[in-house]
């Protein structure tokens, strides 16, 4: 029988909730699978799980915080030893109550949800390209529809007023719009973004929420999936034809989804890639012309 390649496999957030499950399932499969956690402590006892429940050990950990780039950089260097990296999926996300900013000073919502995994995935390109069929996965939401009307690109920092919803919700819709851009940008590889449904996942549960916004999101397993069940769409897509052949899409339960009207807006998918690198290029390492054509650098 011909000898089947391991693949690399990177998952942020995959410490709990769809991202731990995520995790379980392509071990299981015999993927070698490596965890972006920003908690020490909880990626050891996701680690001892997931070998656990796979019955793989080839599972590793990389230390990752999506609201420093020094961190993202140094995460992106360990991850680059790997060689290939063949599926990258970005599931980290967050929802804060208050609005915050990340060590480099971006609002935190956008910064880690959005900017955070676009500088994640730019930094990885390399090992991207050298798989032979590679993916890029973005854990979005149907949360994007709460971005009525779209981006606003004159206060994509939300410094005028915090709604802790909007500022969720327009981070999903820039994963949508990023997922769209990438993916014609870089046409050799898979990249696709999903809602995973609402998922009873631990999910804003790490005191970052408080008030009305933490009594929802806590009465939420009360009528949600459970995260095996919410982590499926990303597991067909890192796992199945489709998501291989089809790129550029929003998929919900392994289907094509039906996006928000401004989703759709393809002069807003070039003008949030041109407004992202001119906020990334300084945090590069050294600083690098982000807008330049993908795969020449």
């Amino acid at each position: 029988m011909p000898c089947v390649a391991v693949r690399n496999v990177v998952i942020t957030g995959a410490n709990s909730g769809i991202g731990l499950e995520t995790a379980v399932a392509l071990a299981a499969r015999g993927d070698r699978v490596v965890i972006c956690c920003r908690s020490a402590e909880r990626a050891a006892v996701a680690l001892e799980d997931i070998r656990a429940r796979s019955g793989n050990d080839e599972v590793a950990v990389v230390p990752l915080d999506l609201a420093d780039s020094a961190s993202i950089r140094s995460a992106a260097a360990e991850l680059s030893t790997l060689g290939t990296i063949d599926v990258l999926i970005n599931n980290a996300g967050l929802i804060l109550s208050s609005r915050s900013e990340t060590v480099d000073g971006f609002e935190t919502t956008f910064g880690v949800n959005h900017l955070g995994h676009m500088l994640l995935t730019l930094l990885l390109e390399s090992p991207l390209r050298a798989a032979r069929d590679p993916r890029v996965i973005n854990v979005a939401s149907v949360a994007h529809w709460f971005a009525v009307g779209g981006l606003d690109f004159d206060d994509l920092q939300t410094t005028k007023r915090y709604n802790p919803w909007l500022a969720y919700g327009r981070s999903k819709l820039a994963n949508v719009h990023f997922t769209h851009e990438l993916a014609r940008r870089w046409p050799d590889v898979a990249v696709n973004c999903l809602h995973p449904g609402s998922v009873n996942s631990g999910f804003a549960r790490d005191g970052d929420t408080t008030g009305p916004l933490e009594v929802f999101l806590r009465a939420m397993p009360l009528v949600s999936l459970d995260a095996a069940a919410g982590a499926a769409t990303s597991v067909f897509l890192a796992t199945s034809d489709p998501g291989r052949r089809i790129t550029g899409r929003y998929w919900v339960r392994n289907h094509i989804g039906r996006l928000a009207p401004p989703a759709r807006r393809r002069e807003d998918d070039e003008a949030l890639w041109e407004t992202s690198v001119t906020l990334l290029a300084p945090l590069m390492d050294p600083p690098v012309a982000l807008d330049a054509p993908l795969g020449s650098r």
